[in-house]
Order: C-alpha cells, then sequence, then structure tokens
C-alpha cells in the first residue's frame, strides 16, 4: 500500500499537522506521495515531480520578501502537480508566514507544520521505506505470479490454466481470440461482459489484420481493457483481451507478456493436436463406414467415451472451420456417449442416436447451416445413412434448412426430384416449348400429357383429345423432334414425363 498523506499526519513520531489548503478534504489526504523532496529555493520547480511533497524551512520567505511573493510560489508548486507543502518551524522561522498561509488556502495546496524536532531525513525515509517495501512486495507478487503460471503451463489443460491464472491473479476478466478472430471458449473463464465482447472481437479483428504485433488500450469497454496479438509478425496466433480499469502497471505488464509467450506456444501446440484429433476422427468414421464397428469403438473410447447406441441417425452439413469443430468438441464432452462427429471431405457429419437427433440443431441454427438427416441405421448400415443424409442435404433449402430423409421418401422419387431442385431441370429441357406460340405450344404440352395419362396408347389417348392417333402421333413426334429426344426409349420417355410432371406441379 503507498504512503498517503493521511498515513504520514496520523504517525506520532513525525509531528505533522495539517495547517491550511486541505484540512477538510479528505480526498486530498488519501492520495499517495510519490516522494519527498527538500528544498529551500524561491522556484524548487525544475526538480520536482507531480505527487511529490516538498519541505522547506522557510529561508526564501525572509521579511524582505516580496509583496506577491507567496501567492507566486504557491501557484508554481501547484501546477508542477506537487501534493503538499510541509514548512518547519522554530528554525528560521517562528511560525508559518501568514502570506504562505493564506496562498495555500486560496490555491487549495494542503500545507503542514513540520514539528521541531522532526528531522527532514525522517520523513523522507518513512517514504522510502514504504516505496521499498512496495517494491518488494510487487517484485514478490511478480515471481510468485509467473511461477503459477509457469505450473498451470505443466497441466493437461494448459491454455486455459494460465489463462484462468492470469485471471485469477488480476482479479478480472480475460478473453481470448484465435488466429481468425472467433473466441476460443475456455471453460475455466469467466467471459467479458457481453455487451462488451461485439467491440473486442471487430479490435481483434483489426489487429490480426494488421499482421504485425501490436497492442491496443480501451476505454470506454466494461470499464477498459488492454488487448495484445499472440505470436510474432508474419504469425500471429490471436489477441489477448483483459479486463483493466487503468493502465498494468509494470509488474502486471511482465505477468501478461509471460502468458502471451505461454499462451502462443500453448495455441500452436493445440493447433498440431486439433488436426491429428481431426484426422484421428475422419479415420474413426471410415472404420464405421467400412463396418469396422468394434475396432472403431475401441479406438474412439478411451479419447471420446463410447459410441452412440444403436440405431443412429447422420446429420450431414457441407462446412468446415475449426470454431465449428471447437463447438461439436464441447457439444460431445457435455453430451458423452450421445455425439459422434468427424470430418469427411469438405462436410462434417454428425452422428447421434435415433432418438437424439435434435441435440445438434441448436449448433446448425447458431451457425446457419443447411443439414440433411438420414432414417435410422444400425453402425454397419452407415454407408446407406450417408448417402440419405446426403440427398436430404442437397433437397435443403434457406427456409427448409434441416431435411429428413425420412420426408423425402414420403413423397417418392418424384418428391426427391422436386425437393432437389428438379424443376429447374425440367425448364431448361421443355424451354423449346416456350419459343413456338403460347396456343401451339399448349396444345403440344396437353397432348403429351393424354398420351402418358393412356400409358402411351394412341387411340384411348386420340380419343380423349378429339382428334385421330395420326394427328396426335404427329404432335408427339414434332415435340420429340424439337426437344432432342427419342421418344422411343424408355429412359427419353421418363425423363420427358418427370419434366412435365415438374412444370404442371410449379403452375399449381
Amino acid at each position: 500500500m503507498p504512503t498517503t498523506l493521511r498515513m504520514l499526519l496520523d504517525d506520532s513520531a513525525l509531528q505533522l499537522t495539517m495547517i491550511a489548503g486541505a484540512a477538510a478534504d479528505d480526498a486530498v489526504l488519501e492520495r499517495p506521495v510519490a516522494w519527498v523532496h527538500s528544498s529551500d529555493l524561491a522556484d524548487p520547480t525544475p526538480w520536482l515531480e507531480a505527487g511529490q511533497v516538498l519541505l522547506t524551512d522557510g529561508v526564501q520567505f525572509s521579511a524582505a520578501a516580496e509583496a506577491g511573493f507567496a501567492d507566486a510560489y504557491v501557484a508554481r508548486l501547484r501546477a508542477r502537480g506537487v501534493l503538499a507543502l510541509g514548512f518547519a518551524t522554530e528554525i528560521v522561522h517562528a511560525g508559518i508566514p501568514s502570506a504562505l498561509l493564506q496562498a495555500c488556502d486560496r490555491q487549495g495546496l494542503p500545507l503542514f507544520e513540520v514539528g521541531a524536532k522532526t528531522p527532514f531525513i525522517g520523513i523522507i525515509r518513512r517514504v522510502a521505506d514504504v516505496i521499498a517495501d512496495e517494491r518488494q512486495a510487487r517484485l514478490q507478487w511478480t515471481l510468485d505470479a509467473q511461477r503459477a503460471v509457469a505450473r498451470a503451463a505443466l497441466r493437461t489443460d494448459g491454455l486455459g490454466a494460465i489463462l484462468a491464472e492470469l485471471s485469477h491473479r488480476l482479479d478480472t476478466w480475460v478473453v481470448l481470440f484465435d488466429s481468425v478472430g472467433e473466441v476460443v471458449t475456455v471453460p475455466q473463464l469467466d467471459s467479458a461482459p457481453a455487451d462488451a465482447l461485439p467491440e473486442l472481437a471487430a479490435n481483434a479483428t483489426r489487429l490480426l489484420a494488421r499482421g504485425s504485433r501490436a497492442g491496443l488500450r480501451l476505454v470506454e469497454v466494461s470499464g477498459g481493457a488492454t488487448m495484445q496479438t499472440l505470436g510474432h509478425t508474419g504469425s500471429l496466433r490471436g489477441v489477448l483481451a483483459v479486463g483493466t480499469a487503468l493502465p498494468l502497471d509494470p509488474a502486471e505488464n511482465d505477468l501478461v507478456s509471460s502468458v502471451i509467450a505461454l499462451a502462443s506456444i500453448a495455441l500452436e501446440q493445440q493447433r498440431t493436436l486439433d488436426l491429428a484429433r481431426r484426422h484421428l476422427r475422419s479415420g474413426v468414421l471410415e472404420l464405421l463406414v467400412a463396418g469396422v464397428v468394434e475396432v472403431a469403438d475401441r479406438t474412439a473410447q478411451p479419447l471420446w467415451g463410447r459410441l452412440p447406441d444403436e440405431p443412429v441417425r447422420v446429420t450431414l452439413v457441407d462446412a468446415d472451420g475449426q470454431a465449428l469443430l471447437d463447438e461439436l468438441e464441447l457439444l460431445s464432452t457435455a453430451e458423452a456417449g450421445s455425439v459422434f462427429f468427424a470430418e469427411r471431405g469438405r462436410s462434417v457429419v454428425m452422428v447421434t442416436a435415433a432418438d437424439q437427433g435434435t441435440i445438434v440443431h441448436p449448433v446448425l441454427a447458431r451457425w446457419g447451416l443447411r443439414a440433411g438427416v438420414s432414417t435410422p441405421a444400425g453402425w454397419r448400415e452407415l454407408e446407406r445413412a450417408l448417402r440419405e443424409a446426403r440427398r436430404a442435404l442437397d433437397s435443403a433449402t434457406a427456409t427448409a434448412s434441416v431435411v429428413d430423409f425420412d420426408d423425402l421418401a414420403q413423397h417418392g422419387l418424384h418428391g426427391l426430384l422436386a425437393a432437389s431442385g428438379g424443376r429447374a431441370i425440367a425448364e431448361r429441357l421443355l424451354k423449346p416449348l416456350d419459343g413456338l406460340p403460347p396456343a401451339e405450344s399448349t396444345r403440344f404440352e396437353a397432348s403429351l400429357h393424354a398420351w402418358y395419362r393412356h400409358n402411351c396408347v394412341w387411340e384411348s389417348a386420340a380419343r380423349e383429345l378429339g382428334v385421330h392417333r395420326h394427328t396426335l402421333r404427329s404432335r408427339v413426334d414434332a415435340a420429340a423432334e424439337l426437344l432432342g429426344l427419342d421418344l422411343d426409349d424408355f429412359a427419353a420417355r421418363s425423363e420427358l414425363f418427370n419434366a412435365l410432371q415438374l412444370r404442371r406441379e410449379a403452375i399449381g
């Protein structure tokens, strides 16, 4: 604790008495004393600094001192930021000159009397001893904090442990952003206030965009914050944000610097481990797809716990990014035995127990992802479930972002075609008909629909239309030539049939 004016005045051994300038101002008495200096110069300010206390015998206040000298003297001390003036009596002056008393009162400079038996060196030593004790205590604090952070770095959760230790030592919140400006979730940490996170994230992104080491002090973010990049120029690993109402002192800066160095190393190691875990997860998934379920389960259990119980559902999304995988990692930890996930190509495969498929929906919603969900399957049917999930994903839209293959199956193959964008292909196939005059185009389509309704039997279709069978055949042949299709081929007939049906459903 630093020495204050009150502490000096309360020390009976020093025999100090407040006389003028701040007798009733408690705030003044609580100000810390940076140092104590003694001088009898008419202008000692070149040798003084803000926060210091000046002691004087008052030689400069002789009987011959010109009028206004005291006011000018006090004004210079105030302008320099001198905290208080101590005047020793019964050495040069029997008492404090009235001009000085009045000047201190007018200008609000604390003035105290130094007793005759109190040497200036006693006051100076008192403050010096406290400053020395403070420095020793701060050094000990630094050493203890550095040791604690070093020990934390040796733990299995080293990154989270060192950040938690920093938060504890500084008694404040700490937030870590990764190399792309996303918040790194650390379970042991209290996050920054919610209203501060957007501005912190924006500033983290700006710091990272520079590509070089940099720091930033924010004064209007939830009481203030200090931000510092991690890593070195050209290879930044993230940004550390620490909530502080005041700028960090040297000891705190040293601690933060140590944490930044250790966190940079931990992030690099974590990135390597994350990549290894991602590859391992993908390997386990391939074992499951290949039907080697027992080996996959034995591999997964010591790392992530048991696999979800059969039957399972597959949820497939086309997405990548470490932040999404980090969130799924947290989910699989919190819901052990209910979720397994892995990357496959550019997709992320999430496997859940069949009755717990919705457990991943909050993650999908948070990331705005479209997803396809399979029907229930055993682990040895995983390949089939993946195909179903892919077909469902291909049918997902912005308005129907999560599609179950169950729903597609209820509408048959035609429903699958419609849901997966078949109408656009149908319109492209039928476009040549649209180039005809409207009446002729309508006649061609009506003839084709009637022909298909009668299973491509000319006589019955022609009777429905009220035309001769040769007329109907002529229209169908003309449409086939226009569309570039050989309608004697079943595949071509099927393609045209589906195109006509999709258009009719779109028109309603």
